[in-house]
């Protein structure tokens, strides 16, 4: 039901396509990729870039179950589709179970049950509204987590744009009884690396509480600087999974604990997706990469208990675990494979390759910003995401075409792309197209 409902959901509009989480083929890495992507367009043609994050309280609970239904007929969806939706958020119990607990049930007058596929998706749907109140700027939203961008040529100027936003989606939000949360509320002012001059320290005045741009800011498990340096990012990522490997390495010591084949589960189970988590958005540099190396040495010699005068060269061959740099190689291509082959008008950052690029349609984003780096000067403008990088590196792709580039070898013919869907579509829907793998593999031999 939750893919039947999501389908038709696209189809008949009601869902933006901004709207990132709970949708098949999105990421946290899609949303963090169109607020990044945009962030860095803007500022090519030297405006000034601001993001407001903000988080709706307590999202699930405050679904209306009568306005939902009433937006979904008036959508036109299947009338016996509103009404199992209307079953399932009537009639709900909660019982409250610790120890010494009556056992007694309680009614649930509204909200979405926790732990439900189809929750997430109804909140979606349910606060759609939300996006469609934003006539000009930018928002991004990943379930209840939200993000409006604005740009302009100064940073006070964003501040009363932001201002004006806010209390639109304010209001829209009061008709269908969601607020924000006024502790998860944070400001950025991005800044590019090149920029001397000091930061921004604007301010923004929302709800009569006062909210200071933040120097750094967690977005979906991502850590963004002002500058977007990801060199933050995975210095936090790394102390996180040596705070982990401190714990779970006592599993396992020299002559006794647990068996080797376990602690390799642990090792790329647990320890690599954290230490790698956003590899496939963020680049990480030389000494992000040197700091990663070495705590991942010692987690192969923990998993082989080898000496530490082994050579490191070694471990990763007898640990069976890849190194790193190897491993950051193999993230970024399978990235690229999957904004390639969306289709546009289902993933944000798909919508914003190049017009250009042989995709199978030529629908892109209505808000993209591309059109802003039109006939810049050869300093700022963006370079071609059919060129390759100079060295040294005096002008760069967008991150979005930076990820086409990666794609050329694919379009020379040396293979095709492996689209696989795990899946199949809902039936009486073309969303996918049933022949989506073979129209994408002419596409892109033509």
């Amino acid at each position: 039901m939750t893919v039947r409902l999501a389908a038709i959901a696209k189809s008949k509009g009601l869902l933006h396509p901004n709207q990132c989480g709970s949708l098949p083929g999105l990421s946290a890495a899609d949303a963090c990729l169109t607020l990044t992507h945009e962030i860095k367009t803007l500022q090519r043609p030297r405006l000034k870039v601001s993001t407001l994050f903000l988080d709706i309280k307590a999202g699930f609970e405050n679904v209306n179950a009568p306005t939902l239904r009433a937006r979904l007929l008036a959508s036109k969806f299947p009338f016996y589709m509103v009404n199992w939706v209307s079953s399932f958020l009537s009639e709900r119990t909660c019982t409250l179970v610790f120890q010494g607990s009556p056992n007694l049930s309680s009614p649930v007058s509204g909200g979405t049950p926790q732990g439900s596929p189809i929750s997430p998706l109804l909140f979606l749907q349910y606060v759609s509204p939300l996006h469609r109140s934003i006539p000009k700027g930018l928002m991004v939203s990943y379930v209840d987590d939200f993000s409006i961008t604005v740009a302009s040529s100064s940073n006070r100027g964003n501040v009363r744009r932001v201002q004006e936003l806010f209390s639109t989606i304010s209001a829209k939000g009061r008709d269908i009884g969601v607020s924000f949360s006024v502790p998860k509320t944070e400001l950025v002012h991005w800044r590019t690396p090149s920029q001397r001059t000091p930061p921004s320290t604007a301010p923004i005045e929302l709800d009569g509480h006062l909210f200071h741009p933040s120097k750094v800011v967690r977005w979906l498990g991502y850590w963004f600087t002002r500058a977007l340096s990801p060199m933050h990012h995975f210095r936090h990522k790394m102390s996180l999974a040596q705070a982990i490997f401190s714990i779970v390495k006592r599993l396992s010591f020299p002559g006794g604990g647990v068996r080797p084949f376990l602690c390799h589960r642990i090792a790329s189970g647990l320890l690599l997706p954290i230490l790698t988590y956003g590899a496939d958005l963020l680049i990480p540099n030389y000494a992000a990469l040197r700091g990663m190396n070495s705590f991942w040495h010692r987690v192969q010699r923990w998993r082989t208990n080898n000496f530490f005068s082994t050579a490191t060269s070694i471990l990763a061959r007898e640990a069976c675990l890849p190194p790193i740099r190897s491993y950051y190689r193999y993230r970024r291509p399978l990235a690229v494979l999957r904004v390639a082959c969306a289709p546009l008008y289902a993933n944000p950052a798909s919508a914003r390759l190049p017009q250009s690029f042989p995709s199978l349609s030529a629908f892109r984003a209505q808000d993209s910003s591309r059109h802003l780096t039109i006939g810049l000067s050869s300093v700022y403008l963006p370079l071609n995401w059919r060129t390759e990088t100079p060295s040294p590196a005096l002008r760069k792709h967008l991150p979005v075409d930076a990820l086409a580039h990666l794609t050329l070898p694919l379009q020379e013919g040396l293979s095709c792309l492996p689209l696989v869907l795990h899946a199949p579509p809902p039936p009486g829907t073309t969303i996918p197209p049933p022949d989506f793998m073979k129209r994408t593999y002419q596409a892109q031999r033509a």
